[in-house]
């Protein structure tokens, strides 16, 4: 009976993170969460390095309560509003007091972001907006000094308490985007009960940090509780709940052997758990360092709209100093003429733009890490929207890589179920594959295997015991013989089928004759044939990828309706097949779990690794699969459509409506008395800022 080498992934737990990354820093996620939230930030929307959403809400509410009299002792607004502001030695001297200090403070954090573009000769909308209150200040003070205009001190303090809101907005809505992390973060609980003794029933506990926490401890997992680190359960029987880990919603038992995962929590009983990693060794802090990675990652997308964010700069300057001549050459007074040139440069700032394509990466890569599904190259899941054709390794992507009965043929007078329980203990104490197969399959549906009694290998045929009074055998074509059993028809039948089929057959023989046939093979997963149904309703080809034997794969092939596959194909000629469908035109995505996978996973153009399979593969992948489970693929896709489409609609808006707001700013409808002011200007772009965060945000509605 030849059993699949591969048989060795199975149980490895599939979420298990940290036996997926092979970098570890020397921080402990734990104190780093609120580092790596901000760092996200930056990386994503550079323009606000060093900056915070306190500090642009604090700078948001003094400026507007400076404003407040700046505007009230404007002339112009008591003219337009028929009012007489309060009277008093100075009084006339309010609005350029304010307006300074609001310059001054309030724009600070726009001029310093203005001088480090230029100095960079990176110029955009940091630039945009220093100008544009620049320009308005100098002016105002000209003005004021005795040059003759009208200043515009009102105008250029509701700008910057415009522009501070409307930067306050955004930079709540990326952290809001990123504050997955910081709830990843906040999963792993502060304390933890070690065992300390043991031996001689003088064990004892004691409450320690987690940072405390050192491999190899003991440590006591009550009811409720979080688990404080990744470990493996010594003794003790519960289940956990690892829905913000890994995604799925039913609680995961657990027992003697299973490992568990920082941060998850535990059900109704209580578990000792040996400490397997610490840290930034754990799982959780595996993820939170991909989901880093992937935030700050390049994508094209991000590349279009850095570019579009310049063009739109050098669009607004050439406009402002269009406008200034224009509105010069036309006679118009100088007070207009500035108005317009700054209501220009406002207007025009690429805000939106640049929050565009940032603020869906953040949402987009924090909705997948929710889901399972772990973005290390943004580019890889950028290209998941465009695939041809997905090919899967088969053991342990498609299949368990374990040996399960996948058919049961039974003689007349016993039941199928009935015959698997006796077979199951008279292998009970077997260590051979088709034992624990046997045994895993009875367990898994359910049956109470009884004990076995007067066990006995065969060699080279099989097995014998005493089961609840009963002689019985279990082994494979050469007991028959040696027995000199013969198969009733049913039983002969199945025998061809499973031949047929590349599956091994078990007997389980009484007396001379033969109870059952048992089909033995590495088991199909049972979410695969939703996997591939997905994919071919996502219209995308499927393909597969094995070294078995072509009985084999055409098996598994047949039995899931994959498209194409490849069969007795050597680890160093896995790399060459995926060349071989690109050269065909096709957009090639890789699924697979193994070291001779990690090839095939570079080539392809996006590698998709199985989170339960080794390192090598994962480092190798653009996706890390946190659970094993194929139904991800379409899952990858569906979340790469979702976001592309998010970006398409959020540049076009941004950029868009300048079409119309920038003639309009700079006047073109002077004429018919439709003249727009700075205030209303940086209204008009802030409100397209807050558009573009709103509908990025509604990504999170989006069905993977």
């Amino acid at each position: 009976m030849s059993h699949d080498e591969h048989a060795a992934h199975g149980e490895q737990a599939a979420h298990h993170a940290h036996a997926a990354h092979g970098e570890h820093a020397a921080h402990d996620a734990h104190a780093a969460h609120d580092a790596h939230a901000a760092h996200d930030a930056h990386a994503a929307h550079d323009k606000h390095a060093g900056h915070s959403v306190e500090m642009f809400r604090d700078r948001f509410w003094l400026t507007l309560v400076l404003t407040v009299p700046t505007v009230v002792w404007s002339e112009h607004v008591q003219d337009w509003l028929g009012y007489t502001a309060p009277r008093f030695p100075g009084a006339r001297w309010l609005p350029a007091i304010f307006g300074t200090i609001v310059f001054v403070y309030g724009g600070r954090p726009f001029l310093v972001g203005g001088y480090r573009e230029l100095k960079d000769r990176l110029p955009g909308m940091m630039t945009l907006i220093s100008l544009a209150i620049s320009v308005a200040f100098l002016y105002s003070a000209a003005v004021t000094l005795g040059y003759r205009g009208e200043p515009l001190w009102w105008e250029l303090a509701t700008l910057v308490t415009v522009m501070l809101l409307g930067h306050w907005i955004e930079m709540r809505s990326i952290f809001q985007a990123q504050g997955a992390l910081k709830e990843l973060a906040k999963l792993l609980p502060d304390t933890a009960i070690r065992i300390i003794g043991g031996g001689n029933g003088d064990e004892r506990t004691e409450e320690v940090t987690i940072d405390q926490l050192r491999v190899g401890d003991l440590v006591l997992v009550r009811p409720g509780a979080a688990v404080p680190a990744d470990g493996i359960v010594r003794s003790g029987k519960s289940s956990v709940n690892e829905a913000v880990i890994t995604g799925e919603s039913n609680p995961v038992p657990k027992r003697e052997g299973d490992k568990v995962i920082a941060g998850t929590v535990n059900g109704e009983g209580s578990l000792r758990v040996e400490i397997t990693g610490t840290g930034e060794n754990t799982a959780l802090a595996g993820i939170m360092r991909l989901v880093e990675q992937a935030q700050s990652s390049r994508s094209r997308a991000q590349a279009l709209a850095d570019r579009a964010a310049f063009f739109l700069t050098v669009v607004a300057i050439v406009a402002g100093i269009v406008t200034l001549i224009g509105w010069l050459a036309a006679g118009a007074g100088l007070d207009f003429t500035v108005t317009r040139v700054v209501t220009v440069l406002v207007i025009a700032c690429p805000h939106a733009l640049g929050l565009a394509v940032p603020l869906v990466i953040a949402i987009s890569t924090t909705l997948g890490a929710r889901s399972g599904l772990l973005i290390r190259d943004r580019r890889g899941l950028e290209e998941a929207r465009n695939l041809d054709v997905v090919v899967f390794d088969k053991t342990g992507t498609l299949t368990l890589g374990e040996h399960r009965v996948v058919d049961v043929a039974a003689a007349e007078g016993i039941a199928a179920d009935e015959a698997l329980r006796l077979a199951a203990a008279v292998e009970r104490d077997s260590e051979h594959p088709i034992a624990r197969a046997l045994m895993k399959s009875a367990e898994e549906r359910g049956l109470d295997v009884p004990l076995a009694r007067d066990f006995a290998a065969l060699p080279g045929q099989g097995v014998a015991a005493e089961v609840e009074g009963r002689r019985l055998e279990v082994g494979g074509p050469a007991l028959l013989a040696q027995l000199g059993v013969e198969l009733p028809p049913e039983l002969r039948e199945a025998e061809a089928r499973f031949s047929a089929n590349a599956e091994a057959a078990v007997y389980l023989i009484e007396d001379g004759r033969a109870l059952a046939a048992f089909a033995v093979a590495d088991a199909i997963r049972p979410e695969s044939r939703e996997a591939i149904k997905r994919l071919h309703d996502a219209g995308i080809e499927v393909a597969m990828l094995t070294g078995d034997s072509a009985a084999v794969a055409n098996r598994v092939a047949k039995e899931l309706g994959i498209d194409t596959v490849f069969a007795q194909v050597l680890p160093e000629e896995k790399a060459a097949k995926i060349e071989a469908l690109q050269r065909e035109g096709k957009r090639v995505a890789m699924v697979g779990d193994g070291v001779n996978d990690a090839p095939a996973l570079v080539t392809a153009d996006i590698g998709i690794a199985i989170g339960a399979g080794t390192d090598v593969a994962v480092e190798a992948g653009d996706v890390v699969l946190v659970r094993s489970d194929p139904r991800d693929v379409a899952r990858i896709v569906s979340l790469s459509r979702a976001s592309y489409r998010k970006m398409l609609q959020n540049l076009w808006w941004a950029a868009g409506y300048n079409i119309v707001a920038i003639p309009l700013a700079a006047g073109a409808l002077a004429w018919a008395g439709i003249v727009l002011a700075p205030a209303v200007g940086a209204v008009l772009m802030s409100a397209s800022t807050v558009i573009v965060a709103v509908n990025a945000q509604l990504l999170r509605r989006a069905a993977l």
